[in-house]
């Protein structure tokens, strides 16, 4: 038993698909009687999901280092220094004991200070291949808990843990839905929409609408084009909602018999987790095909049907949906196989892993 309560920073932001799974965590780690607080910018999805938790949080200005423009790298290589001095100095005001990372460019900064200070830092790793910054701190990370056993090769001997990726405990409790009067589609692109699904989910409403098919579409389509898409689809006459941001997602997974989703990390686990079935839009610019890799593991499960995001069509996704529509058993074996890929207890397994690295460097 830890004698006192300790203080954890939270690193890595930009997507819900960064931030949701640290939530999780901190989320376990409140209720064990530690201090958690987050280090994030203003226009990561971390500035409003945190801060409604009820979680702190400290601001710094960084940007990404890939797939950007040369102004955008410099801007980025001077806003480093700058961010890592003041984490430096966030982590001796706080007294912090130990960080956990989840990647992406706004952990650069907290994670180079908490190593310059010689505090432990946990790195979460749910990609096959690590991303930027786990790839470049590999060597001197504390632990690595990880979803692919292929992901430990990138590691030191002996740090990785397979825990898979921390989801919200209400995916997990979510029972098999019956079938109703209306086909409920899920669409989201992740926090900030994607256009390719977007599109093909606007050119899919007249089809569904000609085809007299009762069907409800929820459609998470990012801050961008929600307006746009809300206006349009009001005029269509099918029956669903569009938003910008779903703040309930476990609701709308469990109002929904098939999920239409890109297939990063965050998203496959809560596939997983409630057992959905699902048609998967793999990314295709994400970091060494990623969200490609992810998909294909469900599809050889048998729990997802993938489109190319350069094949996605609103005919496309319209066939796609409606041929599992009138295939209900096979959508329930699909659910099924999926809830076998789940990996529960990720995030009291990383709660507990932050209070053994801290506890060893006390």
């Amino acid at each position: 038993m830890l004698k006192r309560p300790r203080v954890f920073l939270m690193a890595g932001g930009g997507t819900g698909g960064h931030v949701i799974p640290l939530l999780t965590v901190a989320r376990e780690l409140r209720k064990r009687g530690h201090e958690v607080f987050f280090v994030g910018t203003r226009r990561g999805m971390e500035a409003k999901l945190a801060p409604a938790e009820g979680f702190p949080i400290e601001w710094i200005e960084i940007g990404a280092l890939k797939r950007v423009g040369a102004w955008r790298r410099l801007r980025t290589l001077v806003e480093l220094p700058v961010g890592v001095v003041r984490c430096l100095g966030l982590l001796r005001r706080r007294g912090t004991d130990a960080v956990l990372s989840l990647g992406g460019y706004a952990a650069g900064p907290p994670v180079l200070a908490a190593l310059l200070r010689r505090i432990p830092v946990v790195v979460m790793e749910p990609n096959a291949v690590p991303g930027f910054t786990n790839r470049k701190i590999a060597r001197w990370v504390a632990r690595a808990l990880i979803s692919f056993e292929e992901t430990a090769r990138w590691f030191p001997p002996g740090r990785c843990e397979l825990t898979g990726l921390p989801v919200r405990e209400e995916f997990f409790r979510l029972p098999p839905k019956p079938p109703g009067p209306e086909f409920t589609v899920l669409i989201t692109g992740g926090s900030r929409g994607a256009r390719s699904l977007n599109r093909a989910a606007q050119e899919s409403w007249p089809l569904f609408r000609e085809a007299a098919f009762r069907v409800r579409l929820i459609h998470q389509a990012g801050a961008e084009e929600a307006l746009r898409l809300q206006e349009a689809f009001s005029k269509t006459g099918l029956v669903g909602e569009v938003t910008a941001f779903i703040d309930d997602m476990p609701a709308a997974f469990a109002q929904a018999d098939l999920v239409v989703c890109r297939s990063g990390a965050g998203a496959v686990a809560e596939l997983a987790a409630a057992g959905k079935p699902s048609i998967l839009v793999p990314f295709p610019f994400a970091a060494d095909d990623h969200q490609l890799r992810n998909a294909q593991a469900l599809e050889r499960a048998g729990a997802a049907r993938i489109i190319l995001d350069r094949e996605l069509t609103g005919r496309r996704l319209f066939e796609e949906i409606a041929a599992l529509e009138r295939d209900r058993e096979e959508l329930a074996r699909m659910g099924g196989r999926a809830r076998k890929l789940a990996r529960p207890g990720a995030a009291e397994r990383a709660a507990e892993v932050l209070e053994e690295v801290a506890g060893e460097a006390a």
